[in-house]
C-alpha cells in the first residue's frame, strides 16, 4: 500500500514499537501503582519513563506535569473543562479541528464566552488579530498548533508571547506537530500542550497527552481511581496520578514511549527535514495536474506534511475511492473532522482529499500519488484506462 493519511494515523510504526508492545503484554502487563507484586512495578517503571521521555520531547519543566489520556481529544476537553468556568473568555481561531469546537460550543451553553478568530484562505493566522480578540476576562487562547486540512503552520510563539504579556493561558493543540516539529512548552510560552500518541510520535492508538504548565491550575473531569491518596473519598488533584483515573492503557503507552524514544534518537530536524523534502516534491508534481486545486499556503517552510485538493469533475469521495481500489494508495476524503477549517478555506460542505505522508513515506511513494491523479484527472476527458 501507499500510504499517505499520516495526519490520522501514521503507519508503518517503527520496529521498536512493535517489540515494546509485544514485550510488554509478556513481562510487564501488571497494573501500575495497584500494586507491589513484580508486573505491577514494571509496568509502573515502563510509564514513568515514558512521562520522562515526553518531559525531554516537549522541555516540560518536570515529568509529572505530563498527563496520560487517550487521545488529543481527550486531553482537550481534560483541558477546557477543567479550566474554564461561566463568565471566562476564549480566543480560538477558525481553523480549529472539532476536538476543540464542540468542547467549546459545550462550554459556551454554560456561560463560557468564545471569540474566533477568522484565519486567512490558506489558514493562516495573524497573531495581531488575537491580541485584538483579547478581554480583560480573557481566561485562555487554543489554537491549533498546525491544520489537520492544509498543514498551515500557525504562529505559536508570537501568540504565546502575547498571551503571557496579558496573563492568560495558552492552550495548542499539537496533533499534527508532536514529533514532526521543535515543541518547547516553555520558550514558547504554552501552558497546556495536547498531543497524540499515534501519529507523529508513532505510538499505539489511544495514547495521548497534556502537557500541563506550572501557570495552568486544573480540576479533573473525572472521578475514580486513581491508584494514590485511596483513603480519600474526593478525587486528589495532584499531577499526575488525580488526572489520571482507572487503569491505563499502560501496553499503549509502552508502545509510546518507544515511538518517542525513535523520535529521539531520529531527531525532530531529520524527521521534518525528510518529511519537507518528500512533500516539496508531492505539491511540485500536484502543481502541473489538470484541474486539480490545492488548498493551503502550498510551502514547505509554512506547512507540516499535510496538503488538502479538489479535482475538477470529482467528488472527493469518489477520488479516494478510486486511489484505494485502482492504485492502492490510502488518503483521507470528506471534512476530516474540521468543518470550521473547510468553511474558512471554501472548501465546505464537500470537503477535499487529503494527502499526508510521513517519516517512512519514499519519493516513490509520491511519483505514484502524482501519477494517479494525473490518470484520474486526464480520465474525465479522454476515457485512459487505469492506470497498472
Amino acid at each position: 500500500m501507499y500510504y499517505f493519511d499520516n495526519a490520522a494515523t501514521t503507519f508503518p510504526k517503527p520496529e521498536s514499537v512493535y517489540r515494546a508492545m509485544d514485550q510488554f503484554f509478556r513481562t510487564s502487563a501488571g497494573n501500575p501503582g495497584r500494586g507491589t507484586h513484580r508486573l505491577a512495578l514494571a509496568a509502573g517503571e515502563v510509564i514513568d519513563e515514558t512521562r520522562q521521555l515526553l518531559a525531554r520531547l516537549f522541555h516540560a519543566p518536570d515529568p509529572v506535569r505530563v498527563i496520560f489520556t487517550a487521545s488529543t481529544t481527550d486531553a482537550l476537553n481534560l483541558a477546557l473543562h477543567g479550566l474554564l468556568k461561566p463568565g471566562d473568555h476564549v480566543v480560538t481561531s477558525s481553523m480549529e479541528h472539532n476536538a476543540v469546537v464542540r468542547p467549546l460550543c459545550a462550554l459556551e451553553e454554560q456561560g463560557v464566552m468564545v471569540t474566533c478568530v477568522p484565519c486567512a484562505a490558506d489558514g493562516s493566522l495573524n497573531p495581531e488579530e488575537v491580541l485584538a480578540a483579547m478581554r480583560p476576562e480573557t481566561r485562555l487562547v487554543v489554537i491549533i498548533h498546525a491544520s489537520n486540512v492544509t498543514g498551515t503552520i500557525l504562529p505559536i510563539e508570537a501568540i504565546g508571547a502575547q498571551v503571557r504579556q496579558r496573563d492568560a493561558l495558552l492552550l495548542v493543540d499539537a496533533a499534527q506537530t508532536a514529533g514532526v516539529l521543535p515543541i518547547d512548552v516553555q520558550a514558547m510560552n504554552i501552558d497546556l500542550l495536547a498531543f497524540p500518541g499515534h501519529k507523529g510520535l508513532f505510538g499505539a492508538p489511544g495514547t495521548g497527552g497534556l502537557v500541563v504548565g506550572e501557570r495552568a491550575h486544573l480540576h479533573p473531569i473525572r472521578q475514580g481511581g486513581t491508584g494514590t491518596h485511596s483513603e480519600q473519598e474526593k478525587q486528589p488533584t495532584e499531577l499526575p496520578e488525580g488526572f489520571e483515573t482507572g487503569t491505563l492503557n499502560s501496553v499503549g503507552i509502552a508502545g509510546l514511549g518507544a515511538g518517542v524514544r525513535f523520535v529521539l534518537e531520529q531527531g525532530v530536524e531529520q524527521i521534518h527535514a525528510h518529511e519537507s523534502a518528500v512533500m516539496r516534491r508531492l505539491l511540485d508534481g500536484l502543481s502541473t495536474i489538470p484541474g486539480l486545486t490545492i488548498y493551503g499556503p502550498a510551502d514547505i517552510e509554512r506547512q507540516v506534511g499535510v496538503v488538502s485538493v479538489c479535482l475538477a469533475n470529482w467528488e472527493p469521495m469518489d477520488v479516494g475511492v478510486a486511489l484505494d481500489q485502482d492504485y492502492d494508495i490510502a488518503v483521507r476524503t470528506g471534512l476530516h473532522c474540521a468543518p470550521a477549517a473547510h468553511r474558512t478555506i471554501g472548501t465546505f460542505p464537500t470537503g477535499t482529499v487529503r494527502l499526508s505522508p510521513g517519516y517512512f513515506t519514499t519519493f516513490e511513494d509520491v511519483e505514484r500519488v502524482i501519477t494517479a491523479l494525473d490518470y484520474l484527472a486526464l480520465h474525465w476527458q479522454r476515457g485512459l484506462p487505469k492506470l497498472n
